[in-house]
C-alpha cells in the first residue's frame, strides 16, 4: 500500500503532505463543450433563454466552482487562485444544424500545487450550467469531453496536449 501517494501507512486515505514543494507560479488550461440545438444557439446568442443570460451566469457558476474544488474533489488543497477566466466560441456542426460551444478556462495561482482540477471543474459546471440554464427548451443537448489543454509551473513542468 506504501506506494499509492493518497494512501497512508493503516491502507487508508490522505492528503499528500505537500509542505516541502516548491511554490511557483502554476497555469492550468481546460477545455469543456456542450452541443445544443439551433433553437438553443439562437436564445443564447439574442439572449431570449427565460432563465436569463446563459453565458454570464455559467461564467460566474465556473469561476466559483474553480473556488469551491476543494471541497468537492476530496484529496484536492485548497489553492489561493490568483484568476479564473472562461471564455466561449460556437462552432457550427456540419452534419447538422446543431451547434457547439466550447469552454476554455485559464486557472492560475503561485503555489505548491497545480491548478488543474480547478480549471477542470470549473469547465465542466460551466457547461452543466448552459445544460441547466437552457434543458427547458431541449433536454437532448450533449456535454462533451473535458480534459486538460495545457499546464505549467511545478515539479513536472509544462503540459501541453497534442
Amino acid at each position: 500500500m506504501t506506494d499509492f501517494t493518497h494512501i497512508n501507512e493503516q491502507g487508508r486515505a490522505k492528503m499528500v503532505d505537500i509542505t516541502d514543494k516548491k511554490v511557483t507560479h502554476r497555469t492550468a488550461l481546460a477545455h469543456a463543450s456542450i452541443r445544443v440545438t439551433e433553437k438553443i444557439y439562437q436564445g443564447i446568442e439574442g439572449q431570449t433563454i427565460g432563465k436569463g443570460d446563459v453565458l454570464s451566469v455559467a461564467q460566474v457558476a465556473g469561476i466559483m466552482a474553480a473556488k469551491q474544488t476543494s471541497t468537492i474533489i476530496p484529496m484536492c488543497h485548497p489553492l489561493p487562485l490568483s484568476g479564473v477566466n472562461i471564455t466561449f466560441d460556437w462552432i457550427k456542426e456540419e452534419a447538422s444544424s446543431d451547434r457547439t460551444l466550447t469552454i476554455t478556462v485559464e486557472a492560475k495561482t503561485k503555489g505548491s500545487t497545480g491548478v488543474e482540477m480547478e480549471a477542470l471543474t470549473a469547465a465542466s459546471v460551466t457547461a452543466l450550467t448552459v445544460y441547466d440554464m437552457c434543458k427547458a427548451l431541449d433536454k437532448g443537448m450533449v456535454i462533451g469531453e473535458t480534459y486538460l489543454l495545457e499546464k505549467t509551473g511545478g515539479k513536472s513542468g509544462t503540459y501541453k496536449r497534442e
